[in-house]
């Protein structure tokens, strides 16, 4: 047999483009079917009028929509969103629940991770979504602009990975919010300058709706169309500014599958407790038949505080296809104040905590934290009168350290080792004058002023034990903690027990979240990893509380490898 004769460039160079062609044609070959694409979207920040309640007003918007665009992609993409603000407000977006690993200048909270995008000036932000799906949202995160700057973002699993759970018929989103005849900007600055709580919305809505129970609502009801027969994910967010909600439809059940896009163990309940970041997705299993009926969905708040707050029920209607809808039935929500609901509720929720989908709760802790959280006051300055409690300003806090902003964004300062007079890095990590918690206030409930950050080493293992109080009354605190997903290891009712409430800690199958109720006259236990380098915020997502100060930020130092250290800022960051 003769010698090979070797292969001329011509045909090694067919060869190769063959080659490729297969890839472009049969992209599975190349494991492409796992590959994220990169998706482009533009927000306009423009101000638009809506009416809503016969009430007509001029409001900032994306795109002039209200809510504003869905945001759609896959895990594994890239997300460019252009942001350009046209209104004389400056605004920032957040991507509530993203991790933004690597991707921190991307986050969006005012003067945490960036300097505000003010009027005429352009944003991009870029970011990969890393290991999530399901239901998230994005929102204007400066002042109270989420009011109506807020849209759904919802992650669908990789191409041919299913759900963990049979695929509905249909998908659905409904988003929760609330609709302020004033200005929510006027609101929060009248409350600021005069100290006392704010005026409260007129309505909640569904999906920018506020319903048939409202006042010249009629044309604004937000329906649900059904077929008999079929299975709906209902994809359930809460925009609403300062209020959890209840929400229920009457004659029928829900099988909860996941929250905060996290995937849990399935469970039936008629009734769902969604506070403001949270997000819940339910598989709606319609009637065999359908009847001459329609069914009310209903949403209004749970409260347990003393303030005053938008006591009313915001409705839709669920209709199937072929009926008559001659009956309209309601469903029957608990209580304002029911407590025990809620508790019942949160209770139930588990990880899945199976091999696709395994539960990575650090087993034991490097960092133990032990934080207050509720409001207090400030003393009134000088020739002005309060509103606030005795005359004096309203405050929130968190172990008595109620978070001042700074003129520039933390992120830049600490990456620029410029943080000198921006802020200090001894927040302290339990409170500095420890009290009864939830039982008799101390005499003195005026709170700290301060910029302090906690210093986390890179992939520290974390549990922070977040305790409610009763010094202006106990109410349930919403914490979102952005950059992270945490595991609710324990909550309880009364003061936290160091020595034996851990021992009740569940460590086997926690529910993962990115926002959680610190439940009213108790506390609430979480742990996760500090793997994702940057400044983190942590803040109670009611905005009235975030406007009061109930906040903080995490630094977590990078780690030694190349892909866990923050890179350096985009060049087109915004500028204080």
């Amino acid at each position: 047999m003769g010698a090979p004769v070797p292969a001329s460039p011509e045909i090694l160079l067919t060869i190769l483009l063959f080659a490729m062609s297969c890839l472009w044609a049969f992209p599975d070959v190349a494991g492409a079917k796992h590959a994220g694409i990169t998706r482009h979207y533009k927000f306009n920040i423009e101000l638009t009028n809506v009416t809503r309640l016969c009430h007509t007003k001029s409001m900032v918007t994306v795109n002039g929509k209200f809510p504003g665009p869905r945001v759609v992609a896959r895990e594994g993409d890239r997300l460019v969103v252009k942001v350009v603000n046209h209104v004389p407000n400056n605004i920032t977006i957040h991507w509530h629940g993203i991790r933004q690993l690597q991707s921190g200048w991307a986050d969006g909270p005012e003067y945490i991770t960036q300097c505000p995008i003010q009027t005429n000036q352009t944003y991009v932000h870029n970011f990969t979504v890393t290991g999530q799906r399901g239901t998230l949202f994005w929102h204007a995160h400066l002042s109270w602009l989420r009011a109506s700057v807020y849209g759904p973002l919802i992650i669908f699993p990789k191409r041919n990975v299913p759900y963990p759970f049979a695929k509905p018929h249909k998908e659905v989103t409904i988003m929760l919010g609330e609709w302020f005849n004033a200005d929510p900007e006027a609101v929060i600055r009248q409350a600021l300058q005069t100290g006392g709580g704010p005026n409260v919305s007129e309505a909640y809505t569904f999906n920018g709706l506020p319903g048939p129970l409202y006042n010249c609502s009629a044309n604004h009801t937000y329906k649900l169309k059904v077929k008999p027969g079929k299975t709906y994910l209902l994809r359930l967010i809460n925009a609403a500014l300062n209020d959890e909600l209840f929400f229920s439809i009457a004659n029928h059940t829900f099988t909860v599958v996941e929250v905060d896009a996290t995937y849990v163990k399935p469970f039936e309940t008629n009734l769902l407790v969604i506070t403001p970041g949270q997000t819940t997705n339910v598989l709606l299993k319609t009637k065999p038949i359908a009847p001459n009926a329609s069914f009310y969905m209903l949403a209004r708040p749970y409260f347990t505080g003393q303030g005053t707050f938008d006591n009313t029920t915001v409705a839709g209607i669920l209709e199937y296809e072929t009926s008559s809808n001659s009956t309209a039935f309601k469903p029957t929500l608990p209580p304002i104040n029911a407590t025990n609901a809620v508790a019942n509720f949160t209770r139930k929720l588990r990880s899945l905590a199976n091999s696709q989908f395994p539960v990575n709760v650090p087993q034991t802790v490097d960092k133990t934290f032990f934080f207050t959280v509720g409001l207090g006051n400030s003393p009134c300055p000088k020739n002005q009168t309060c509103q606030g409690p005795n005359g004096t300003k309203f405050a929130a806090s968190v172990n008595n350290i109620s978070m001042a902003l700074p003129s520039t964004a933390l992120l830049q300062s600490y990456f620029f080792k410029k943080s000198n007079g921006v802020f200090t890095s001894d927040f302290p990590s339990s409170p500095l004058h420890p009290f009864n918690y939830t039982g008799t206030p101390p005499n003195n409930t005026f709170v700290a002023n301060g910029t302090k950050l906690v210093v986390l080493p890179f992939n520290t293992s974390v549990e922070v034990v977040m305790q409610g109080t009763s010094i202006l009354g106990a109410e349930s605190h919403p914490l979102h903690i952005h950059g992270f997903n945490f595991y609710v290891v324990g909550e309880g009712f009364g003061n936290f027990d160091p020595n034996n409430d851990p021992k009740n800690f569940n460590l086997v199958d926690p529910v993962e979240r990115n926002t959680v109720g610190v439940p009213s006259g108790g506390w609430v236990a979480i742990r996760f990893h500090a793997d994702n380098p940057g400044v983190w915020f942590m803040h109670c997502h009611f905005d009235v509380h975030l406007s009061w100060g109930l906040r903080m930020a995490w630094i977590v130092l990078d780690g030694t490898l190349p892909s866990q250290k923050l890179p350096p800022p985009p060049s087109d960051l915004p500028k204080c």
